[in-house]
């Protein structure tokens, strides 16, 4: 609950202030509750191994509504 009372829904959106090329790593880090480093070791590995990770970065940084400013 915020200072209102109301319930805050968690959203999965970019972040605006952990981010390092459009903040996708940095928005699932905090959606997760993970830290960022960790999300960017797990994404780097993904681009050497599966060779998955550019598409799906950029698919991501597409799809995923920026994070708003309270």
């Amino acid at each position: 609950m915020n200072k209102r009372g109301f319930i805050m829904e968690k959203r999965l959106c970019l972040s605006s202030t952990d981010k390092k090329i459009e903040g996708v790593c940095g928005g699932f880090a905090k959606y997760f509750g993970l830290d960022p480093t960790f999300v960017r070791i797990g994404y780097a590995a993904l681009v050497l191994f599966a060779g998955t990770g550019i598409i799906l970065y950029m698919i991501c940084a597409f799809v995923m509504p920026e994070e708003e400013m309270h």
